[in-house]
């Protein structure tokens, strides 16, 4: 599977893309939202491994590509959407971008191929994402590709010493069709 967009590849993993993974994830700028303070190698590694996994399922069920420079073929970060099963029609998105890679539009540019994707080729009925309420970045990505804000709940998780918000926000097939032009 690939999608392509005017700046990105979205690719499959492949097991050489772990050490440009490991780069961003053990990041300090990457870490501020998340419990763990650092992966490890195998980790990583063990991560990379569930995705190239996820490529053989038949049906599939789960989509998590690398993000790639068009350019260049650097592993930037990756993007996904996930479902419980293969005949769900809700799913989950997620994507990562090393903190080098922030503020260039990338992030917007491949959750939005990614949400186009699973509308259009897995024919889903809704998206939702979910974010660290002062993850401003990530919210604007999710607001960038229409979804919208759906709830706030309020200590929702604790780390780092601290309780954290936590935003939601979806998108429906029919919200998505509207942002997509005419033809003709």
């Amino acid at each position: 599977m690939i999608l392509r967009t005017e700046r990105l590849v979205l690719r499959e993993f492949t097991a050489d893309d772990w050490p440009a993974v490991f780069a961003y994830e053990n990041d300090p700028r990457y870490l501020r939202f998340y419990e763990r303070e650092q992966v490890t190698e195998r980790q990583c590694q063990a991560l990379v491994y569930q995705f190239i996994l996820w490529q053989g399922e038949q049906p599939r069920s789960r989509a998590q590509l690398a993000i790639t420079l068009a350019r260049t073929g650097e592993v930037i970060g990756n993007v996904g959407v996930r479902r419980e099963t293969a005949r769900e029609a809700l799913a989950d998105l997620g994507f990562e971008l090393a903190p080098e890679q922030w503020g260039r539009g990338y992030a917007t540019e491949a959750a939005r191929a990614m949400v186009d994707w699973g509308f259009g080729d897995w024919g889903l009925e809704r998206i939702h994402a979910h974010c660290v309420s002062e993850n401003t970045a990530s919210a604007r990505v999710l607001e960038r590709v229409g979804m919208r804000l759906e709830a706030r709940l309020r200590d929702h998780q604790h780390f780092k010493g601290r309780f954290w918000d936590l935003s939601l926000y979806g998108i429906l097939r029919a919200e998505w069709q509207g942002l997509r032009p005419r033809s003709g």
